[in-house]
């Protein structure tokens, strides 16, 4: 339990930098397009702005997921083994084709402002951009194939087994990676959306920077708008695939206890895992609509599994619920400023940017309870149908190493945040006339 808290913290704190940088690289790149196309210097000062915002949460996000890795060497040795010529692969690809790209541009996105043409910053944008995605394949491949392995056989008896790749292709496009994929990506796009949403809300209330203020807000609320519709979508397309491949973990988030019965669909609710029911706001039948098209088609629930078979229902309940509840108040959000905007009012309702401001925290928040909806819903399994979480324990280390550096490194995490939230404030306070003028002195030094 000990490990498996660790590796949710590390993974956890970790995970609120990579979505903002895999959004922020798309809206950069989007605002240094409009420049390249328009020359207008406000899209320069905006890129700039950002690209300074993006330099911070990479540098933060590096310094968080490094540990990560070494948690499967030493926390999680017999996963390690198993898995490691599927899972090591995925990884590697991530490292040598994605981090590269993006870590070895992101220079030039940084300081090559005046040393390289208009056309190779943009250039290096978009290769930034491109490689921040690209990571995000091959860390949700590796994933997915927890989830739904596939392109693989195993090799060996008792604990000299191991999962070999047969079809590196199958591996990769393995039932889930794709869908789940567009979903994580989605998500990192609302991120950034909403972080350029808050900042931007921050400059009008403040009646700084207002130019720059209202052409960043429109770009990040096109942004915002779009993924929120395409992320109901995709939410659909994904519970689609769980329903197929992993039976337990969709009762388990829907809350579906009967044996053999038709299924609700719960809008809000708890779960009472001692009585085996779920009390809150259904629509009957409708979740066995949804999945077969007929409200009074019984599907297999809770009650018809082995408990051994089942992960812990009430935290993926809650946890999958309220990460829908989130993406719905998001889009609310983005369709409010669209109403707004299209009737001339969108940067003068000040009840709406005081709105914004704190929005920043939506995704974030929706972003964290949808993993835990996946991973605490995969539960028993650390790979689905094949290695149990508890068999993939390193058999040598003890209780109170992982405690002692569990501890270690919750400190440093949550003192990591603390300088991310400080340095963010500080460039937002300088706001980008201030950071134009920073870089004008450290070039004449």
């Amino acid at each position: 339990m000990l490990s498996r808290i660790q590796f949710a913290v590390t993974i956890m704190f970790h995970y609120i930098y990579p979505p903002i940088s895999i959004g922020l690289g798309l809206i950069i790149v989007i605002m240094e397009t409009m420049y390249m196309v328009t020359k207008n210097p406000l899209y320069h000062k905006m890129t700039h702005f950002w690209v300074k915002i993006f330099g911070l949460n990479f540098a933060i996000g590096v310094a968080t997921g490094i540990v990560m890795e070494f948690e499967f060497g030493t926390n999680w040795a017999t996963y390690s083994r198993y898995v490691g010529d599927v899972f090591g692969s995925a990884l590697a690809a991530e490292g040598v084709f994605a981090f590269f790209l993006e870590s070895g541009f992101l220079a030039i996105l940084l300081f090559g402002w005046d040393k390289v043409s208009a056309r190779m910053h943009w250039i290096a944008a978009c290769l930034v951009c491109f490689g921040t995605h690209f990571s995000a394949v091959w860390i949700v491949v590796a994933n997915s194939w927890m989830q739904t392995p596939a392109g693989y056989h195993i090799v060996g008896d008792g604990m000299h087994a191991r999962a070999e790749i047969t079809d590196f292709w199958a591996m990769v496009f393995n039932p889930s990676s794709v869908e789940r994929l567009i979903h994580v990506l989605l998500g990192a796009w609302l991120t950034g959306a909403f972080m350029v949403l808050s900042i931007s809300a921050f400059y009008l209330l403040k009646k700084q920077h207002l130019d720059f203020a209202k052409a960043s807000l429109k770009i990040a609320l096109v942004l915002a708008l779009f993924s929120a519709v395409a992320q109901m979508l995709a939410g659909r397309v994904s519970a689609e695939t769980v329903a197929h491949y992993q039976p337990t973990k969709l009762v388990a988030m829907e809350g579906h206890y009967a044996a053999n019965a038709p299924a609700d669909f719960y809008l809000l609710g708890a779960v009472d895992e001692k009585n085996h029911q779920v009390h809150g706001l259904k629509i009957k039948g409708f979740l066995s609509f949804l999945e077969y098209g007929d409200a009074h088609k019984p599907m297999k629930g809770i009650n018809a599994y082995q408990k051994q078979e089942l992960p812990p229902v009430s935290i993926t309940f809650e946890s999958y619920h309220l990460m829908i509840m989130l993406g719905g108040l998001m889009l609310l959000i983005g369709i409010t400023g669209a109403v707004l905007w299209m009737q001339g009012k969108l940067f003068e309702s000040t009840w709406y940017l005081k709105i914004l401001v704190p929005s920043v925290l939506l995704p974030q928040m929706a972003n964290q309870l949808g993993w835990i909806t996946a991973e605490v819903g995969r539960q028993p399994w650390i790979v689905y149908g094949l290695l149990k979480t508890s068999a993939g324990l390193s058999k040598a280390v003890t209780a109170d190493m992982v405690l002692t550096s569990l501890i270690m490194f919750t400190l440093i995490y949550f003192m990591l945040l603390a300088l991310f939230i400080f340095l963010l404030d500080q460039k937002i306070k300088h706001g980008p006339e201030g950071l134009m003028e920073e870089d004008t002195h450290m070039h004449r030094a």
